[in-house]
């Protein structure tokens, strides 16, 4: 028998209608109605509360103290549901810049063990290195980095049971248009970041293939008159996708604005960067083989420097909404379907639609989370 959820307002892919009724089938959608079901059927009521799609988060690192890079199987199923705080349903495993065996490990570690989680599911992995340059290294750890290698690309595909779906690289590197080509016709999504490419550079880039910017205007050549740098290419290219951390420290509402209608909401994805220290207390980490201080919203390396975030994906959507910078369907587009299209898992997360896992979340008035549901079953609520 289907059930069904009474809400204000539900957010789907291309409006935003209600009140009424979205049916759940066996933990997955089906059709919405405005008039009330035959009776019999049960009804879960959310009045003067919104219904969307669970948040997809491609870029985060770890949570509830575990990191991607030195947790095991049960670590990673801490992270996993820890996320359902965050309305998290799905995201993907990030790895860091880090000696070879150590990512050899990362990634199987992940591969073996993704389908297992209980929590936010796992969609598969990125990673975030270790293809860059010094001079925008930000917590990445320079001593690893080197050049591109269809090869390693390879191995780490198969050690991670084919999951990888995006991979970072900075485009002045040597052999990255051969990468490139590579890695996109394994879908592997190319994206380009950690850099002090030109704009030039960041086209060739594109033009082979590569489709996202990581975490723009940090860690890249910034957007000069003379020379656009990688800032430039991402609001100026064609058919990609960029990221923003839009948690008040790392970019000015201003700018994330300037972004936005640059390149528009429909290829802006919200992300969060976050580190282990993610739904901790304030105090001292770590990020990858570096110490992190935590302090008034930010995690900083001994420099000074933001090392990740502490961010949850919920609060980007309340910040960009807050900020004026974003209406709230914009904002939550930018935290569930961009994002899952950015990394070709669009297919089976996203967005509320018959056929796809009942993954949803509730929101009040103010777009502060009350509830998570993954497949039709609430598995997260506020008290």
């Amino acid at each position: 028998m289907s059930k069904y959820i009474f809400a204000e307002q539900f957010f789907l892919e291309n409006n935003v209608t209600g009140p009424g009724y979205l049916e759940i089938i066996e933990g997955k959608f089906g059709d919405f109605y405005q008039e009330k079901p035959s009776t019999g059927n049960e009804i879960l009521d959310y009045t003067g509360y919104s219904v969307a799609p669970g948040l997809v988060d491609t870029h985060i690192h770890g949570f509830k103290n575990h990191d991607l890079m030195a947790t095991d199987a049960a670590g990673l199923n801490v992270i996993s549901e820890g996320l359902l705080s965050c309305g998290v349903t799905s995201f993907l495993a990030t790895t860091l810049t880090s000696l070879t065996e150590k990512l050899d490990q990362a990634v199987k570690m992940v591969g073996d063990n993704y389908k297992q989680v209980t929590g936010a599911k796992i969609k598969g992995i990125f990673l975030e290195g270790p293809f860059f340059t010094e001079k925008y290294k930000g917590a990445q750890n320079p001593k690893y980095f080197g050049d591109p290698t269809i090869e390693k690309l390879k191995k780490w595909q198969e050690l991670s049971s084919g999951t990888i779906k995006k991979i970072a690289l900075a485009p002045e590197r040597t052999g990255v248009s051969e990468f490139i080509e590579y890695a996109a016709k394994d879908h592997i999504n190319v994206a380009l970041g950690h850099s002090d490419a030109t704009y030039e550079e960041a086209k060739l880039a594109v033009e082979k293939g590569a489709s996202i910017f990581v975490h723009t205007y940090n860690g890249m050549r910034p957007l000069n008159h003379r020379e656009p740098g990688m800032v430039g290419a991402a609001m100026d290219l064609k058919g990609v996708f960029a990221e923003l951390i839009c948690d008040g420290h790392h970019v000015h509402p201003v700018a994330a604005n300037i972004l936005m209608n640059a390149r528009g909401r429909k290829e802006t994805v919200l992300i969060t960067d976050c580190m282990m220290a993610g739904g901790m207390p304030e105090g001292h980490y770590e990020l990858g083989e570096f110490p992190v201080e935590v302090k008034d919203g930010a995690a900083r390396l001994e420099s000074g420097s933001l090392a990740g975030s502490v961010l949850e994906l919920k609060d980007a959507v309340k910040n960009v909404v807050e900020w004026g910078i974003a209406t709230p369907e914009e904002a939550i587009q930018m935290a569930t379907i961009v994002p899952a299209k950015s990394v070709e898992i669009a297919d089976d997360c996203g967005k509320i639609a018959p056929g796809y896992a009942a993954d949803f979340i509730v929101l009040d008035s103010s777009l502060t989370l009350k509830a998570t549901f993954l497949d039709g079953k609430c598995r997260y609520q506020t008290k």
